[in-house]
């Protein structure tokens, strides 16, 4: 393992000093390069060349949709932490409670088929249908800071899509292999929540 590592080290301490190849630059890059969310180091990210060739309407689909994924990600992380430390009363399908539902990626098979129905449909009633409206309270007072606001939202969306993946990945390795990790909760840095 010590000569792998040294290997690995050896590699890229080489290619530090390798010549830097001049290559073209995209289009996309200087069409969106200030754009809100492009920030250092990075600049504009797009490795996969999705905005090659794109009009400004096109990419403000994207921005939307990138918008609506970290927004649902970060509620989608708040869900996946939660029932760590909080367990709702009420049954999520009759005569299953809550708190007999595991955490996490073992909570699929422990649904019932009625269960997933109802969290589908309400899931899809206010995508498609904006059933919960508009609501001013918790609104924050933004003047002059919109700008800030929306990077910094943009910002959390990126990193919660992250942290979705990362517990997913966590919680499914974790089921083919208990205690792969040696830790017996998912939160390790509050124990105090477990008391």
């Amino acid at each position: 393992m010590m000569k792998l590592a040294v290997l690995a080290a050896a590699a890229g301490s080489a290619a530090a000093f390798a010549p830097v190849q001049q290559g073209r630059t995209s289009t996309a890059v200087q069409a969106f390069e200030n754009e809100l969310g492009v920030i250092a180091p990075t600049g504009f990210f797009d490795p996969l060349g999705f905005t090659d060739g794109i009009d400004q309407e096109k990419f403000d689909q994207y921005r939307t949709a990138e918008l609506k994924h970290g927004r649902v990600a970060q509620l989608a992380v708040i869900g996946y932490i939660t029932p760590e430390i909080f367990r709702w009363g009420f049954d999520i399908a009759p005569g299953i409670p809550c708190a007999d539902v595991p955490n996490g990626v073992a909570a699929i098979n422990a649904i019932p088929a009625l269960g997933w129905a109802q969290i589908i449909f309400a899931i899809g009633a206010v995508d498609v249908r904006g059933w919960l409206g508009d609501f001013d309270i918790g609104k924050p007072d933004l003047k002059g800071k919109e700008e800030e606001r929306a990077l910094q939202e943009l910002q959390h969306g990126r990193l919660a899509m992250l942290a979705i993946l990362e517990l997913l990945r966590h919680d499914s390795q974790n089921l083919v292999k208990p205690g792969f990790d040696g830790l017996d909760t998912l939160i390790t840095g509050f124990p105090f929540l477990y008391n």
